[in-house]
């Protein structure tokens, strides 16, 4: 007599879901980026249908996670929350599909899905330079970049100023510190910065993306993203550029969007997300190798009508040897970059 039939392990459920190209290639442009339905079916041309079925496949067998982000919901693959030999499995088949021409034409359809989404925060702020101040303020209160401003001290730094709009933190900044660097990526929003830094010698103004900073490694004693993070389509990738222009010990201070459910607010003022939960920021700031994050929500002024703001920090790992600190030192009074000073 036969014995019983052996139990189904994960692993076989695994090798099941890899044996499939589309969820293949779902979850390499997933790995990559989080998207929703939507923004897959165009991706991959194929019926929503199609691809809804294999998301569910996928998020049964935990290969990805979804979330609620308004009307919409958006997926994920993270390897790192995968189980060991899972993990395992899946760098197998990356590596053994990395040439495929497949996967190269997904690629590039998902480059043009991500530049439309940096098209609508782009158009949002061209229409909204002159009167971004006014709208800031009227959206949110003022007085959260004098709280960012209070966890910047020492009148040595040099400090980035990231997505530094029509600069009127920057202003603030070079009353206290030895240098910013101004960064943002509308054309618009800088020629606004510009005028009103004019007698600013110690303030230089740069044009790129977060997620690509035209700052050098390493020369920053502090990175400031005041309402940015909710403009970008990763904000994993813009906080690890943060942590890779500061100096070891550096400091990176946020204030941003509290998780809340107004997806009208949202599209109109151009924004990627809903904000975000304090836990989930924290995790964001670990991921990006800045350590000490705290996160909490801040009182909403009595005269904001835009949704409540929360203010997080954290810290690159500094050196361990005082040597190299002292190399630092040397090297503190030139903010490095390939950006160019722009008046």
């Amino acid at each position: 007599m036969s014995g019983p039939a052996p139990a189904k392990t994960p692993v076989l459920g695994w090798m099941d879901s890899l044996a499939e190209p589309t969820r293949l290639r779902l979850l390499r442009l997933l790995e990559r980026q989080e998207l929703g339905v939507t923004e897959l079916t165009d991706v991959l041309q194929m019926p929503q249908s199609t691809v809804s079925r294999h998301l569910k496949l996928l998020a049964n067998q935990g290969f990805i996670h979804g979330r609620s982000e308004g009307t919409a919901n958006l997926y994920a693959m993270r390897p790192t929350e995968l189980p060991p030999p899972a993990r395992r499995l899946w760098a197998l088949v990356r590596e053994q599909t990395e040439g495929w021409a497949t996967a190269r034409q997904d690629q590039l359809r998902l480059d043009r899905c991500l530049h439309e989404r940096r098209r609508e925060s782009q158009a949002f702020f061209a229409r909204s330079a002159e009167s971004w101040d006014r709208l800031r303020e009227e959206l949110y209160g003022g007085a959260f970049t004098a709280v960012a401003l209070r966890a910047l001290l020492p009148r040595d730094w040099v400090v980035a100023d990231l997505a530094c709009g029509t600069g009127s933190v920057a202003g603030q900044l070079a009353e206290q510190v030895q240098h910013v660097i101004g960064v943002d990526q509308s054309q618009a929003m800088l020629r606004a910065a510009r005028r009103r830094l004019g007698d600013c010698d110690n303030v230089e103004l740069r044009r790129g993306d977060l997620e690509a900073l035209p700052v050098d490694d390493g020369c920053c004693d502090a990175a400031l993203l005041i309402l940015a993070l909710s403009y970008v389509a990763d904000p994993g990738a813009a906080l690890r550029e943060a942590a890779r222009i500061l100096r070891p010990g550096g400091r990176a201070v946020i204030v941003d969007l509290l998780r809340h459910d107004r997806d009208d607010f949202r599209r109109q003022m151009g924004q990627q997300r809903l904000g975000f939960e304090p836990e989930e920021l924290c995790a964001l700031l670990q991921a990006a190798a800045l350590n000490h994050g705290r996160c909490a929500p801040l009182p909403p002024e009595p005269r904001a009508k835009g949704p409540a703001l929360l203010l997080a920090s954290a810290e690159r790992a500094p050196l361990a040897d005082a040597g190299r600190s002292d190399d630092r030192k040397k090297t503190r009074s030139v903010p490095g970059g390939p950006g160019r000073k722009e008046r």
